[in-house]
């Protein structure tokens, strides 16, 4: 019997419904009573965790402690940044599918040792350390582009999947490349809502993705 998934998203909702269709695209089926289950809280009201400190942390552990209680089973969190509060929505129990080290695996395991990622600061932070215990090194924007590339989430964030979105991104990601990424990680869930493979030379790891093929992995 497969386990009873549950997502803490909103942050934000669109890159929670973007993880939602490719959990759905991941799984193998004959008919649709093979899909797992998924529980899903999408709360865009979690204070953003790249502006409001620790304020994210005491509710996203009562997210996990709702989704646990509704019979959730396995959790995942559809945002990078929001595992620097992993340990307190393992809080409820259950036991938490790392997206960073989901993502980092899989660009390991295509041959790469230098990793670009794209991601808030949080987030490299977290990144960093994924890499730094698989003994591979993080390739990171200058603080300028970081700078451009917090505005891009922010717009991306706001809706804007414009053509102009799209080539800001793939711009920052190839001046990763240029810092001599062997691949690419969306280390940020609103990244691969307006970059794919097709806008890079080297490998591009969509975190969400990997995240996806997991969670089916472990839950059935």
């Amino acid at each position: 019997m497969s386990k009873v998934l549950g997502v803490l998203g909103g942050m934000g909702p669109a890159a929670t419904l973007d993880f939602l269709a490719k959990l759905q695209a991941a799984t193998p089926v004959v008919r649709e009573q093979d899909h797992i289950r998924v529980l899903v809280d999408i709360n865009p009201k979690i204070p953003d965790r790249n502006t409001e400190g620790d304020a994210a942390g005491p509710v996203l552990a009562a997210m996990a402690a709702g989704l646990r209680d509704a019979g959730a089973q396995v959790l995942a969190i559809a945002c990078n940044t929001a595992h620097a509060f992993a340990e307190q929505v393992k809080s409820s129990g259950l036991p938490l599918i790392d997206l960073p080290e989901t993502a980092v695996e899989a660009a390991r395991a295509g041959g790469a040792t230098r990793i670009g990622v794209l991601g808030t600061a949080g987030g490299l932070s977290i990144y960093r350390d994924r890499l730094a215990h698989l003994g591979l090194e993080a390739v990171t924007l200058g603080d300028h582009e970081q700078v451009e590339f917090m505005a891009l989430l922010y717009r991306i964030k706001r809706g804007d999947l414009s053509d102009a979105s799209r080539q800001t991104m793939a711009a920052l990601a190839h001046r990763l490349v240029g810092l001599g990424a062997q691949a690419v990680v969306a280390g940020c869930t609103e990244v691969p809502l307006v970059m794919g493979q097709d806008d890079l030379t080297v490998p591009f790891v969509d975190a969400t993705q990997a995240l996806a093929k997991r969670c089916v992995e472990v839950c059935r």
